[in-house]
């Protein structure tokens, strides 16, 4: 990747953070929901990244793990659900990559290793935020007339390596 790719990563990744944490301060209060407001701001986020088009959008859909985990961090310090912002989370970036006519397979396996990486690495609930994903990929397929078999496939891969990871780093999750 190009010094002005990274650049740009680092900017979506800001820009991103920036608006979970307004969009969900409202959530917090009582005046939304955490589900559809991750997957709304998510959602823009990739469509308008990957739009940018060349080495960037490329980039974009090796970062959706990225996205993800950063999205679960800000909902963490939010003080909102993390399951519920993982189902938002993964059914956004879903949405976005199909929307510009990415790879939905990849993205929807990469979102939720994103997704339970950031929740171990915070101590929280694996478990319940690899079902989040799943549900949330569910969603999305749904939403897109996607398979949601073959997705659910992946997942189902996807839970037996976050099982292994948990007990190679000490059983600290368990699925």
């Amino acid at each position: 990747m190009t010094k002005l790719g990274r650049l740009y990563s680092v900017k979506i990744m800001s820009n991103l953070a920036d608006e979970l944490k307004n969009a969900l301060s409202s959530v917090v209060s009582g005046a939304g929901d955490v589900v559809a407001t991750t997957r709304d701001v998510v959602k823009s986020n990739v469509v308008n990244t990957l739009k940018a088009g060349g080495e960037v959008a490329t980039t974009s859909v090796g970062t959706v793990g990225t996205v993800v985990s950063e999205g679960v961090t800000v909902a963490s310090q939010a003080g909102v659900s993390t399951t519920q912002a993982v189902t938002g989370l993964v059914t956004g970036v879903i949405d976005g990559v199909k929307e510009v006519g990415g790879d939905v397979s990849s993205t929807a396996t990469e979102a939720a290793h994103g997704a339970v990486k950031s929740t171990y690495q915070l101590g929280g609930d694996i478990g319940g935020v690899a079902v989040s994903a799943v549900e949330g990929a569910i969603k999305a397929a749904h939403d897109i007339g996607a398979d949601a078999g073959e997705l659910s496939r992946r997942f189902h891969r996807l839970r037996q390596l976050a099982r292994i990871d948990a007990a190679i780093d000490g059983g600290a999750g368990r699925l």
